[in-house]
């Protein structure tokens, strides 16, 4: 029996890549979901003339994390088998699809995560350096905490197994949001491989938004997430997936982090 695929898109004012993106993306699924998060910009009436797309729309502008637990939500109430989610900015090339759509099918993993270091592909520019500096500490955070063996902590692009999305409870609504993923996902015990992508920064001038445009504000609120969400319970039994059971390529999950710091050194940031 074929897999079911969903191709998720979070949008806030991309009406300038929302229709070519869309066109692109039509060539690989045929069943996309845009979320607009609250778009004041033309998005809403371009939306309106994009046949076959299911849209929801956020009254206000609530947040990257939001968008991505609305997409999960969307992806389980219709029974989907995998939830691809990318961004609409044209830093993710929807001709990857097919790549991670061949990853899922392994039946090995439970995420798909795209890296933009895992391999050195050709250049499609360079983030801005303190983006670079967060990501790597974070990632090796993480690595070592967590005992993942990841190269990109904050890749959006990624596949996720639809039914292992019952042991995540996405509530850090903004961009914070993938330091609850990787926690929740270590607990629940899933299994995690890296694609690689191709490294795109087409406007390095794009902003977070007030006080996460400052770096060191950033990290600081980053590891706040992490923090917090370290020392909540966990509200779901561990997952009993297949990755769980035989062990995964790139992300040790469910190594305690106790353990895993003693081998990083006192300091892991």
């Amino acid at each position: 029996m074929s897999r079911r695929y969903l191709i998720a898109i979070p949008v806030f004012n991309e009406e300038a890549h929302l229709a070519s993106v869309l066109r692109e993306t039509r060539c690989y699924a045929n069943d996309i979901l845009v979320i607009d998060d609250g778009s004041t910009d033309a998005t809403p009436e371009l939306l309106a003339d994009e046949p076959g797309v299911a849209v929801i729309r956020h009254a206000r502008n609530r947040g990257y994390g939001a968008s991505l637990s609305d997409a999960f939500a969307f992806a389980r109430r219709r029974r989907y088998d995998w939830l691809i989610t990318m961004d609409c900015d044209e830093q993710h090339e929807p001709s990857y699809i097919p790549k991670f759509m061949a990853a899922s099918g392994s039946g090995e993993h439970d995420i798909v995560s795209g890296s933009r270091y895992l391999e050195v592909l050709d250049d499609g520019g360079s983030p801005p350096p303190d983006r670079r500096a967060i990501n790597r500490r974070i990632t090796r955070m993480l690595n070592c905490q967590l005992g993942f063996n990841i190269t990109d902590a904050f890749c959006g692009f990624k596949a996720y197994r639809v039914p292992v999305l019952s042991h995540l409870n996405i509530t850090v609504a903004g961009y914070g949001m993938p330091l609850q993923l990787w926690v929740q996902a270590w607990r629940a015990g899933l299994g995690v491989t890296e694609l690689p992508v191709r490294l795109i920064y087409n406007d390095p001038s794009r902003h977070f938004g007030g006080s996460l445009d400052d770096p060191t504000w950033r990290y600081k609120h980053y590891l706040q997430v992490y923090d917090a969400e370290m020392a909540a319970e966990s509200p779901t039994t561990r997952a009993e997936s297949p990755a769980r059971r035989a062990g995964s390529r790139t992300g040790r999950a469910g190594t305690a982090p106790e353990t895993a710091a003693s081998k990083c050194g006192a300091s892991v940031v």
